[in-house]
């Protein structure tokens, strides 16, 4: 639906700066996901530690021409062909256009919130009504205060049902998702500690989540849970309950008989208003069962007859919660979204498949099904589809499925090859040739993707490293929460990204916008910088004889003695070189590498008496920021600095960032951060100083070869150095010392999870082998072993060892496959 910038400036009551005839379908917040400039309408949202307004520039240029702003900059008057809509606030412009929006619909809709299970149940109200229903849903986990008006603003003329789902942090945020959503229906999926740290306790936050639910008709939830009961008594919602029980309560609709478990399913035996009746779901685990029962619930609400659910139900399909990042063959990269083919979520994954493709040599490469139903005609929906494409550079587009190959000259801009199936596609070869590309695979469920992803990726054994791109955000975020808007970042990439892989974590970074990156030596900056990333890098330790290099790839070293220094300055006046950075290293007592305070007066001799070189920075590095016993050195550090700093600033005439802050002086000395701070471990979810709030990044796994059962008085691997005295049973699990596991962890000193268990590893551990002791867990050959990740978290596994999480994480080998995943 579109709406004229006259009739929105009106919902907003915005001040304009005159009108330009303007059609809007598109809200945007982000100015990096720019597709339909013409339609779009920009909110500048500001933040602590952003403001959208700085990037009005930028989308002008864009082509973009209509924007809601809080103030008017001089810099702007040369826009005059653009429209600025002036308001107080912008989040709060946003929600209100959206509520408007919502409220223009008389359909049933679904408002969804909880701890955990809100995507999945979305997801799957979606699979088992979207055949009765044209529906319009939050794409992904789009449920927060941005999220979620962005997901109501896509409900149109043919939506007949509405699906959001709603998620808050801080008291007093639901009442302003509930304003938006408006639903009729509610499901409250759980209760429990996500997001607990912005609540005084566990009912306050219950109450909170019940705001979504004031206007509704009917509030979906379990009898059993206390909690809930009470807060909807407190909250007088309780005549809105239709529950469900597993202990056969009187006034609950909903009788959940019996739950039976097979290998590959569960069947839910059930009484719906004294109904009998049963459905089996494909999933085994807890939470899919408790999903499930909610899904049957609000389908049998909107009247979808048992036997038509009971089918739909055993058709579930698995949520795809992220987007994968894998290496493909012939020096491709593989984005994996398979699971999930809708018009809201491509939009999202072209966005991803942006942001990793910056090298503009390698094709970028759309595989794409049907689109399943949407509430658009299908040529409406493939000529969206195809300018979403069109305007994300795609360079190649494989359609399969017969209705995407019905519509292909909806693609006429792209070049592109259509299949009627996944299999016609995969015996027509032509993958065979695909190298130097950036795929992204796109399917819907039943096409069977997972086939393509075989055939395209590199086969690496099954021990794989996760690393999670959003962690990698959040904790980014979070320290550049506790920092002055002005304050630069510097984040740490050195070490192949601290064994995480560098490259995608840059890319990452790159794309939000962080200040610098830095690297051990020339060559990691080489590979950043062909690889796309032209973020700033520093390289902190330079060598003689690199300078050429460095100027070649835009790199800025640092200088810590003389002999670097003379060296740089010396390369830089034979190649004709003049101001080139540098950032200047003080050693303040850490005593590894910098120039002393004696130094200074020599130094900055020399600094004057030539041109070749200019000094970006000057810092220095806080020997035991992490530690309050040392804090009265970290101090006379910070003093030292300080002086040396001021004196090497006040002799250059030109202004100096400087910085001193590592992860652990961000947590425990903010007021010293300077001009910039640099981050390290933290980004990558350790925290130095025991600071809570970070997300884990990585997860270490690998899987179960084979079991064996050991008489007592036997033993166990190299060296008879695993001894029973009784009988027991051990796993063979795929991962050894060459993938990175120190010999150290083996012999009972070490310890993985396995199927939700702590069991010890036994024995030395092997180069490419280790075996642990699973006397008494159920475990089968191909289960999942966890070496480190939530629990136990890598800074309990160095604690094992007695070392720091830094040499566990960067130990990691280069032969276990790394995935990087996103929600």
């Amino acid at each position: 639906m579109k709406y004229s910038i006259q009739e929105i400036a009106k919902i907003l009551d915005a001040i304009p700066s005159g009108f330009k005839e303007a059609s809007i379908s598109i809200l945007l917040t982000d100015s990096r996901q720019v597709f339909f400039p013409d339609e779009t309408l920009f909110f500048a949202l500001s933040t602590k530690n952003n403001d959208g307004h700085k990037y009005i520039d930028e989308l002008y240029e864009l082509g973009v021409r209509n924007f809601v702003v809080t103030k008017l900059l001089s810099e702007w008057e040369e826009h005059s062909d653009a429209n600025f809509l002036v308001v107080t606030n912008t989040l709060a412009a946003l929600q209100r256009l959206a509520a408007y929006h919502r409220n223009r619909f008389d359909v049933p809709v679904i408002g969804i919130t909880g701890s955990n299970g809100k995507t999945v149940v979305k997801e799957w109200l979606y699979q088992v009504l979207h055949q009765d229903f044209n529906i319009t849903h939050s794409p992904r986990s789009y449920n927060s205060q941005i999220g979620v008006p962005l997901s109501v603003w896509q409900m149109n003329g043919h939506t007949q049902l509405g699906i959001f789902e709603a998620g808050i942090s801080q008291p007093e945020e639901m009442s302003k998702l509930e304003g938006i959503i408006r639903p009729s229906i509610g499901i409250f999926t759980n209760i429990g500690q996500a997001h607990q740290e912005g609540f005084k306790s566990m009912k306050q936050k219950c109450m909170e989540k019940l705001e979504l639910f004031i206007h509704c008709d009917v509030i979906i939830c379990e009898e059993e849970n206390e909690l809930i009961d009470e807060c909807m008594e407190a909250a007088c919602l309780s005549h809105k309950r239709l529950t469900w029980s597993r202990k056969g309560a009187d006034d609950s609709p909903l009788h959940i008989m019996k739950v039976q478990k097979h290998e590959k399913s569960t069947t839910i035996h059930y009484s719906m208003l004294g109904m009998a009746s049963k459905a089996t779901i494909p999933f085994t685990d807890s939470a899919s069962v408790e999903n499930a029962i909610h899904v049957l619930a609000a389908a049998f609400y909107l009247r979808t007859p048992l036997s038509e659910l009971n089918k739909r139900m055993a058709e579930l399909e698995p949520v795809a919660m992220r987007l994968d990042v894998r290496q493909g063959k012939n020096n491709s990269t593989l984005i994996n979204d398979s699971y999930n083919s809708d018009i809201n979520s491509l939009n999202i994954a072209l966005d991803f498949l942006a942001q990793r493709a910056t090298d503009r040599e390698q094709k970028k490469v759309l595989i794409i099904s049907d689109i399943p139903q949407s509430g658009l005609t299908p040529k409406d929906l493939y000529y969206l589809a195809s300018n979403l494409m069109i305007n994300k550079k795609i360079d190649l587009l494989i359609g399969i499925g017969k209705e995407i190959s019905a519509h292909k000259e909806m693609f006429k801009g792209i070049e592109s090859h259509f299949f009627d199936t996944t299999d016609t596609f995969i015996h027509s070869n032509m993958w065979h040739d695909f190298r130097d590309m950036f795929i992204l695979l796109k399917g819907a469920r039943s096409f069977s993707f997972e086939s393509i992803n075989k055939l395209l990726e590199v086969k690496t054994h099954e021990t794989v490293l996760d690393i999670d791109l959003d962690a990698i955000v959040h904790n980014y975020k979070f320290y550049r929460s506790k920092l002055d808007p002005k304050t630069k970042m510097i984040c740490m990439v050195k070490a192949d990204g601290y064994g995480t892989g560098s490259v995608e974590v840059a890319k990452t970074l790159q794309y939000h916008k962080c200040d610098y990156l830095a690297v051990a030596v020339a060559e990691e900056g080489v590979f950043l910088r062909k690889q796309g990333i032209k973020v700033p890098i520093i390289v902190l330790n330079s060598e003689v004889g690199g300078f050429e290099e460095l100027t070649t790839y835009s790199l800025e070293p640092e200088v810590y003695n003389f002999r670097i220094l003379d060296a740089f300055i010396k390369e830089a006046k034979l190649q004709g070189i003049t101001n080139y950075p540098i950032h200047l290293k003080i050693d303040t007592g850490m005593h590894r590498l910098g120039f002393t305070e004696e130094d200074i007066p020599e130094l900055m001799d020399r600094i004057k008496a030539q041109t070749g070189v200019r000094i970006q920075s000057i810092f220095s590095h806080l020997a035991a920021s992490e530690s309050w016993n040392f804090d009265d050195f970290t101090l006379e550090q910070i003093k030292t600095f300080k002086k040396t700093a001021g004196e090497i600033e006040e002799n250059c005439h030109y202004p100096v960032m400087k910085h001193i802050l590592n992860s652990a002086g961000i947590e425990r000395f903010p007021e010293e951060q300077m001009d910039m701070v640099r981050l390290g471990i933290s980004l990558y979810g350790v925290s130095a100083s025991g600071q809570e709030g970070l997300r884990n990044v990585c997860a270490l796994k690998t899987t179960v070869l084979q079991i064996k059962h050991i008489k007592a008085g036997e033993t166990v691997g190299y060296g008879r150095k695993g001894h029973f005295d009784k009988d027991a049973t051990i796993a063979t699990i795929r991962i050894g010392y060459a993938d990175g596991i120190s010999r150290q962890f083996g012999n009972g000193v070490g310890s993985v999870l396995v199927n939700g268990h702590m069991v010890p590893i036994v024995g030395n551990i092997c180069m490419d082998l280790t075996m642990v002791d699973i006397t008494g867990v159920d475990v089968k050959e191909g289960d999942t072993v966890t070496i480190f990740g939530e629990s136990p978290s890598v800074k309990d596994l160095a604690k094992q060892i007695n070392t720091i999480p830094y040499e566990i994480l960067t130990s990691i080998s280069n032969r276990v496959k790394h995935i990087y995943y996103k929600e």
